[in-house]
């Protein structure tokens, strides 16, 4: 697929993964399309529009079904189509089964597997029309389970599996789904949940441990892997690590 011109919504744009992956696309000439539940995603697309670059951000919570409705829409009012969808959009809220509140667990999976699902339900006819992509964010805690992340674990496990059957119901409609599964990456929502620990500098260093490598990814990593599912025309249904060797 050649990226230039194409139309890519991305929720969950306003830091991190999210931020680097809009920017990235917009660098190789894509129409960028950048979602965030709060503001947060407004301040990149300005940025990206001020680099001469087309952008649109829309503020919406992908778990509510008007809101998701309303990304497809302003999108296409916009852009006239959709050629690129990256369901990005997530969080981590920490806790085993007999921890996490169930208001918790329900909110990591309305956000993380139902935020999908709409989106991507709202998305799918104008991604027949384009023969386009979906990416999901996924996770390598989809492959090895860590401590004290039940509900995200159990989420992202979640998101693999949709991927697949995704993968398997549009295969006749030439749309691919794909699955990005990020290690540890170094972004704001890392630092913040590093900042609850009663010692931050420690558990820094744990969370690197974790990584074969030695070290956290970086956002802009992540995005390229973002950029390969987009662009190989022969790549559906896969899961692409890239975890720093965390899952080996």
């Amino acid at each position: 697929m050649d990226i230039k011109d194409k139309v890519i919504i991305i929720t969950g744009a306003g830091a991190g993964i999210g931020k680097a992956t809009a920017e990235l696309f917009a660098e190789n000439g894509a129409k960028v399309v950048c979602n965030s539940l709060s503001k947060s995603a407004l301040k990149v697309t300005n940025q990206i529009k001020e680099k001469g670059f087309n952008a649109l951000f829309v503020q919406a919570d992908v778990s509510k079904e008007e809101n998701a409705k309303n990304i497809i829409d302003s999108t296409v009012q916009l852009f006239g189509r959709i050629d690129i969808l990256f369901n990005n959009a997530g969080i981590v809220i920490p806790g085993a089964i007999d921890t996490i509140s169930t208001e918790d667990w329900d909110r990591t999976m309305n956000v993380n597997v139902k935020g999908i699902y709409l989106v991507s339900k709202y998305a799918i006819s104008y991604l027949k029309k384009t023969k386009g992509v979906i990416i999901n964010n996924s996770s390598s805690v989809a492959f090895k389970g860590v401590k004290d992340r039940a509900a995200y674990t159990a989420s992202k496990g979640a998101v693999l599996s949709l991927t697949r059957a995704m993968a398997a119901d549009y295969m006749e409609d030439k749309v691919r789904v794909n699955a990005i599964c990020p290690g540890t990456t170094d972004t704001p929502s890392l630092e913040r949940r590093l900042q609850q620990f009663s010692n931050p500098e420690k558990a820094r260093k744990d969370f690197i441990a974790r990584q074969k490598m030695g070290r956290l990814g970086n956002p802009r990593e992540i995005a390229q892997g973002v950029l390969f599912l987009a662009k190989n025309e022969f790549t559906t249904g896969a899961s692409l690590s890239i975890d720093g060797g965390m899952t080996i």
